[in-house]
């Protein structure tokens, strides 16, 4: 069931971004949406029920001192029974009296607790951390240790609510990012702007964009000149600016005079609505370590209820001196230690934290477990044009033959490469200038890794590298070795009739990438379907190790597949079309999403959305930061954990250090998971 957002008559959203809780439910703070929202369809409800993890964060739209007030409560309550028990006896706290005074203090934490673990055990959940708190405190409560019971529960409510504010955190970071497009958009109608919801602006729509203004729809710059902050799709505000005919893309903010757009793009169809999509959807792939962890709580839980019984019931048997009450204690200051919530809340807070970290810079993970499998990768592939580098190709020199008419081959091959999306055409559109329609194409084709064919006037035009001239067996005689450049060879009408030149430029932080991966122990090899001279020249400027020219497609999957055969771990860089096989093939494909294709895009794991190569070293950089913060705090659950577990079998460990245990721990394996949050990543 697709969410339709709500509108009131100026055009103005009136509800939360469709499926916005889809980011966050499995950092157990689904509930942090507004429950009165709009977007409550039925389909969300029924999603809600069915996946949430028990964890009841229902704080959407409290206001921190609203959550703390239960616990501030039960804490005064608290605080005057022990004065009353301990610094100043009164003979009427006795008795019914300072029993009911400590369950007037146990109520304001207890029963949201209480009332959450009858609702996990109606939905088949039963050993959950909210049935552990409850029978470990009205254990307290039958023993007669009334105050350690109200303690126990108001620490481990007091937790729960600094994890769902470190949670919010987490969530408004990402959140961020999903505000960035405008839900309406000024377009002028008969030289008159009006307002309407950007859903309803057409392909070819003039949209008006003020000075400060965020553009909502992909685009084509109408203005002569515009300068963006491009921050929501790159992560850095560095001002670009663009020209009359350029491509401007959703989410980009106009910074100086008013510029005027026109539509090219559908509004679900923009840049910036599938960015949202990766990150909305980005939780859903779990890291193995993430799904073990959850594997492991539904496991260790009942382990642990079984031996608190045992632990209670067992030393009857043995122990000469048995106390019940004694050894109930024991049982029950074991359970409150046993609650698995540092790990359940703070390792998916862990991975949500790095794919927040990583939206910030500008690098989209579709989910944690890339960010795992990065972490661990040995061998950098890349592409080499709009990869390494610019991909802005510029003619340098056309040589055709003598017999052929220069202006008139060149407005053909202009023509026919109009049809083509490859930097290439754009650099012999620049080169040659209009293109003119008079010219009729029929049977035109693109031959992958080859080039572009086409029937002109009854005869063939071929437009493209040379294993084209000889897939149609057109004789040529030069040696196209020879030749630094890249050579755009052409034939018509059966004979060979000339070549154009090409060259492009280095990306200006590729040098940069390769030393940053070489520092971290990565391999680099750059494959290309560009000719091997040019593909060895630049890897010999860039010191990239091993580097192939003249590949096909299925060339391309044929290298990755070597060097995956020598167990290894292998990412893949592209951005065209003819990458997307390689992309697939490779443990975590790589897309540059400025430039790159929408097939690419889509079949890459991790997308960097401003081309730049530098990007590469900061994923891999994230990964392990990531890897590196989720495995301290698994270490330190456990150490402490098992610690006191033993001191609390044995009778050494009371209440108090059982809250620590549980909730102290997971405060701070929940401050050290945000701690990614706050990193500088270069």
């Amino acid at each position: 069931m697709e969410h339709k957002h709500i509108y009131d008559e100026e055009g103005n959203q009136l509800c939360c971004t469709a499926q916005e809780g889809k980011i966050y439910k499995d950092a157990g703070a689904k509930k942090l949406l507004d429950n009165g929202s709009c977007c409550s369809t039925e389909n969300n409800k029924s999603e809600t029920q069915n996946e949430d993890d028990g964890r009841g964060h229902n704080d959407g739209e409290k206001n921190t001192f609203q959550m703390f007030l239960p616990a501030i409560i039960s804490l005064v309550i608290l605080l005057i029974g022990i004065v009353l028990d301990n610094f100043f006896p009164q003979e009427w706290f006795k008795g019914w009296v300072r029993i009911v005074w400590y369950a007037v203090a146990y109520l304001p934490v207890g029963l949201p607790v209480l009332k959450e673990a009858y609702e996990s055990i109606a939905k088949g959940d039963v050993f959950s951390e909210f049935f552990l708190m409850g029978i470990a405190t009205i254990g307290a409560f039958a023993i007669g240790e009334y105050p350690e019971g109200v303690a126990v529960m108001l620490f481990y409510s007091v937790g729960e609510v600094f994890q769902t504010l470190a949670v919010s955190r987490a969530k408004n970071n990402i959140k961020a990012l999903l505000d960035q497009r405008p839900d309406e958009v000024t377009v002028l109608e008969g030289n008159q702007p009006k307002t309407i919801p950007a859903k309803q602006a057409k392909i070819g729509d003039i949209v008006q964009l003020r000075s400060g203004e965020k553009l909502a729809l992909d685009g084509e710059l109408v203005s002569e000149s515009a300068s963006f902050n491009t921050a929501a799709l790159t992560g850095e505000s560095k001002p670009d600016t663009k020209n009359k005919g350029e491509s401007v893309l959703a989410g980009m903010i106009n910074l100086q005079t008013i510029a005027q757009v026109k539509v090219t793009t559908a509004y679900e169809d923009s840049k910036l609505s599938k960015i949202l999509e990766l990150v909305q959807n980005a939780t859903a792939q779990k890291a193995p370590t993430e799904l073990f962890i959850r594997k492991f709580a539904r496991i260790y839980t009942p382990i642990v209820v079984g031996l608190a019984v045992l632990i209670c019931l067992l030393p009857y048997l043995f122990v000469e001196n048995y106390v019940f009450r004694d050894w109930l204690y024991r049982a029950l200051v074991f359970l409150v230690i046993s609650c698995p919530c540092a790990l359940v809340i703070s390792i998916p807070l862990g991975y949500f934290g790095g794919i927040g970290a990583a939206s910030k810079n500008g690098i989209l993970f579709k989910g944690s477990n890339f960010l795992d499998i990065i972490a661990n990768i040995k061998n950098v592939v890349m592409d080499k044009t709009g990869t390494m580098t610019e991909g802005v190709f510029k003619v340098q020199e056309v040589t055709l033959k003598s017999e052929f008419n220069k202006d008139e081959i060149l407005k053909m091959v202009n023509a026919l490469e109009s049809k083509s999306t490859h930097p290439v055409a754009t650099a012999i559109h620049q080169y040659v200038g209009e293109i003119d329609h008079s010219i009729q194409l029929e049977n035109t084709a693109e031959i992958a890794g080859h080039g572009l064919k086409a029937s002109i006037k009854g005869k063939d035009l071929l437009v493209g590298n040379f294993k084209l001239m000889d897939k149609f067996n057109i004789k040529y005689d030069l040696d196209p070795t020879h030749i630094v450049y890249t050579i755009i060879a052409i034939a018509y009408g059966g004979k060979f009739a000339g070549y154009l030149t090409i060259a492009d430029s280095i990306k200006a932080d590729a040098q940069l990438s390769v030393d940053k991966l070489k520092a971290l122990g990565v391999k680099t090899t750059m494959l290309s379907g560009d000719k091997s001279t040019v593909v060895q020249f630049v890897a010999d400027q860039l010191g990239i190790n091993n580097a192939f020219g003249d590949l096909l497609p299925e060339d391309k999957v044929n290298k990755v597949k070597e060097i995956k055969s020598q167990n290894e771990t292998v990412a893949f860089v592209g951005d065209g079309v003819n990458d997307a096989p390689v992309v697939a093939l490779s443990d975590v494909g790589i897309a540059m999403g400025g430039l790159g294709s929408d097939a690419t895009i889509e079949t890459a794991d991790v997308v960097i959305q401003d081309d730049k190569p530098s990007k590469i070293p900061m994923a891999i950089n994230i990964g392990k930061q990531t890897r590196k913060i989720v495995w301290q705090n698994i270490f330190l659950a456990f150490a402490v954990k098992a610690i006191v577990l033993v001191l609390g079998a044995g009778g050494l460990a009371t209440m108090w250090e059982a809250v620590f245990a549980d909730v102290g721990v997971a405060l701070l394996a929940i401050l050290n998971a945000v701690r990614i949050q706050k990193m500088k990543f270069k």
